[in-house]
């Protein structure tokens, strides 16, 4: 569909009004989630869901124990709203399980876990295999992670980032992720969740239970705030005389606003060049606001996990450092970083006492990339 000229740029002013007002990944998400916080619920004291979360920050590594215990999307997303920086999804295709992970003895949360079925495709992937996966095998016997995300401080002072991503690792959560799925898998993966605006990343020194691959290949646009993209959407529908996207679709926000942008150019495109140029100009500035991320493999210990992935054998077999993997051996590993992490801090007085979690007046206060 062709938008009339004052239709399109009406639409464009829309687009460009809104990708003009961040420069930079963490501008988008502070904007966002202030948007979200803002409609969160206030709960009374007492009762809040961050009642539930570890804030025993006197407590040693040495003295604490974990469990994962799986969960509802609802009761996941309640408490990782107020936890994480990104934008929580809901409703997500394909493979999902989803983790609290409790610190045994206080029975408090210290982190979220959502491992789910591994994107199409990645190119640090691709060059590890020598060349793109078969995907009904890749989508068998691989898992990602989506969501591995500490309550804080205990990621700061306990490096309690690197306890879940080992913790995603071990076989014990693999055993689990087979029994459920009636498959063997082999391989775990995921990125940093910012990119490479930090230049590191929390799944760094992880070996021998995480590598570094490469950067992955980002460059996609942001999708727009639910402040602005209901009613632009609503009104992209009125034109259009019903949807633009089937309601069935996956991902259909970012089909929808990408089917609105392409409207967008092939309107100005016809009626006003300068003003396509200048739209052009600015998605593809927005889209440079995305930025590399860090991809990382574990192969559970397997020492053949690639031949098994490109179909040279059916048969796993395991390496010399298949033991290490186990639950208990993990925790072992991160209680020694940990003990040392957290007992340099206290040395130097950087130890934080308080729990951080986003409500509509701590939106200024926390840093939005930790």
């Amino acid at each position: 569909m062709i938008l009339n000229r004052t239709d399109a740029l009406y639409a464009a002013s829309v687009f460009t009004d809104y990708f003009s007002s961040f420069g930079r990944i963490d501008d988008y998400l502070r904007r966002v989630k202030l948007e979200r916080m803002s409609n969160y619920p206030t709960s009374l004291p007492g009762m809040g869901p961050q009642d539930d979360m570890f804030s025993d920050f006197t407590m040693h590594p040495n003295d604490m124990e974990f469990e994962c215990r799986e969960v509802t999307s609802e009761i996941f997303v309640n408490y990782l709203e107020i936890v994480t920086s990104h934008a929580v999804e809901a409703s997500i295709p394909g493979k999902s399980i989803k983790w609290l992970v409790y610190e045994k003895n206080t029975n408090k949360i210290a982190g979220f876990i959502r491992l789910g079925s591994p994107t199409i495709n990645s190119k640090p992937r691709n060059d590890w295999l020598g060349s793109v996966p078969d995907l009904p095998t890749w989508n068998k016997r691989v898992i990602m992670g989506f969501i591995i995300v500490p309550t804080q401080p205990f990621g700061f002072n306990y490096l309690g980032g690197k306890l879940l991503a080992a913790i995603c690792c071990s076989h014990d959560l693999r055993e689990i992720l087979d029994k459920k799925y009636n498959t063997e898998f082999c391989l775990f993966e995921t990125t940093s969740l910012y990119g490479n605006i930090k230049g590191a990343s929390m799944y760094d020194g992880m070996r021998p239970y995480l590598k570094y691959k490469g950067d992955t290949m980002s460059s996609f646009l942001l999708t727009m705030g639910e402040d602005i993209y209901p009613e632009l959407r609503k009104w992209f529908e009125e034109k259009n005389d019903g949807p633009l996207v089937k309601k069935t679709a996956s991902s259909r926000k970012l089909k929808t606003q990408t089917k609105m942008i392409g409207m967008v150019k092939a309107s100005l495109k016809e009626h006003d060049t300068t003003k396509y140029n200048e739209f052009c100009e600015c998605i593809k500035t927005a889209t440079g606001v995305t930025t590399q991320k860090r991809f990382y493999m574990s192969d559970y210990g397997y020492a053949n996990s690639k031949d098994v992935l490109t179909g040279k054998t059916d048969v796993l077999v395991k390496s010399e450092c298949f033991e290490k993997y186990s639950l208990e051996n993990i925790t072992k590993w991160w209680k020694k970083k940990a003990t040392k992490r957290y007992e340099k801090l206290k040395i130097e007085g950087r130890d934080r006492h308080e729990l951080e979690y986003w409500n509509a007046e701590s939106i200024d206060k926390i840093d939005i990339i930790r």
